[in-house]
């Protein structure tokens, strides 16, 4: 493949997962299902009933959903029919009312809508049924949070495919595992900056959303608090703070529920927001040119797809951790890094944070997103110092393409069991 045909596939990549989403991805890929379905049934549905893969579910159990300022499921579907515009992908509740939302809780209270767990053996699965009278429409979803698989009503396909990306394993792994770090260091420093322009939109937006999580209190208000502490002479201003400070601020609001929207990476708006801010952040604090920052930015989303490309969407692994490794590498390009350098940081950031428990989305993101920008933080300063964790070290390997790898092995196959255990105290405590 010559470099400009991979180059273009790269692009592509990078245009499919850096998207807008408003909301959680989990229970908005829920929403959208019901959206759509709703779009196809001719009157009111008198019964709304939903399945999803259980890690959806875990996501989506506490985290509020735009527009509702409610947590759960049942809303997000219910929000999906009611005021969802199917044509908006993940920012499928942009056009979402009060009335809407009013609607909606009605729906819930008639006690007609409903969300279990359907035991696919798929990460990411949804099925939206929706009744009127004699008729019905059902929705599905695999592999990927706008993949509709299949659409059909009153015993009719009206839309059905066979794709690859319904199966447990990423569709991009094939392209993916022709890739390696070191081409995505060089295509970051040498693609045409205007074929990456696009990519300066990821900074603006995540930078409002980080900006709207600072003015107002969402969720945990981690962002806010250290910004109201710094205000008043409590800490000192610094780097690493800000870090922290720009970046939570920005998953409070999200998971908070503002109606704001995110760009995503791999599927995700915190993963999207950990891959960005922080890259934000070093651009200002060392006053780089926009070139540079857009190509940080390249940088730093392109290597968090690659790493989470070989591990599942939705997985036990909280996959801020492998985000913040993406922004690690942006902040390691605009402080003039080389790629020994950056190998250093993958090699620090293997070694630290990577098995932080994903227990479902919520406020409490914000925390462990602190955690994985803290991380990033350190490796980048260690790495520029020449300091990095040995290849006999634990998960570390001689490379950070095998480190990579050793990531994803972990990921998928070592963390299912801790995965299903987290689920099921999810769903069975505080019932006493």
């Amino acid at each position: 493949m010559s470099e400009n045909t991979l180059y273009v596939r790269i692009i592509e990549v990078l245009k499919k997962e850096v998207v807008y989403a408003t909301g959680c991805t989990e229970p908005i890929a829920l929403a959208y299902a019901a959206a759509t379905a709703r779009k196809y049934l001719e009157s009111e549905p008198t019964e709304i009933a939903a399945f999803v893969s259980p890690n959806l579910m875990k996501n989506g159990m506490a985290v509020k959903v735009p527009g509702t300022g409610l947590p759960g499921m049942d809303i997000a579907v219910a929000v999906g029919v009611t005021g969802g515009d199917p044509e908006g992908g993940l920012d499928v509740l942009r056009k979402l009312t009060d009335t809407d939302v009013e609607k909606a809780k009605e729906l819930i209270a008639q006690k007609i809508v409903s969300v279990q767990v359907a035991d696919t053996g798929l990460p990411l699965y949804v099925e939206v049924c929706l009744t009127a009278d004699a008729h019905w429409v059902r929705v599905i979803i695999q592999g990927r949070h706008t993949n509709i698989v299949r659409i059909e009503t009153d015993e009719k396909v009206i839309f059905h495919k066979d794709d690859e990306s319904a199966s447990p394993t990423n569709p991009d792994l094939p392209f993916m595992e022709t890739l390696n770090l070191k081409l995505l260091y060089e295509f970051a420093k040498t693609v045409p900056l205007a074929d990456i322009e696009f990519m300066a939109e990821a900074g603006r937006v995540n930078d409002a959303l980080s900006a709207e999580g600072l003015r107002h209190h969402y969720g945990l208000s981690l962002g806010k608090s250290m910004l109201d502490d710094l205000q008043n002479g409590m800490i000192p201003e610094n780097f690493h703070d800000r870090l922290i400070m720009e970046t939570t601020a920005a998953s409070d609001a999200r998971m908070g529920g503002a109606p704001f929207p995110a760009m995503t990476n791999a599927g995700s708006g915190d993963q999207g927001i950990t891959a960005t801010v922080p890259v934000n952040v070093t651009a200002r604090y060392l006053k780089s040119s926009r070139e540079d920052h857009i190509r940080a930015l390249a940088l730093s989303h392109i290597t968090a797809i690659y790493i989470h490309a070989f591990y599942p969407k939705l997985s036990g692994l909280c996959a801020t951790a492998t985000a913040a490794m993406g922004s690690a590498a942006g902040m390691t390009l605009l402080f003039d890094g080389s790629y020994e350098m950056l190998e250093a940081v993958i090699s620090n950031m293997t070694g630290e944070h990577i098995g932080m428990v994903c227990d479902g989305a919520g406020d409490g993101c914000s925390l462990k997103i602190a955690t994985a920008v803290d991380a990033a933080y350190r490796a980048v300063f260690l790495a520029r110092k020449g300091i990095r964790v040995g290849g006999a070290e634990g998960l570390v390997s001689n490379t950070a393409d095998e480190s990579i790898r050793n990531i994803g092995a972990f990921a998928t196959k070592g963390m299912q069991v801790a995965d299903k255990e987290v689920l099921h105290i999810m769903m069975t405590k505080n019932r006493s």
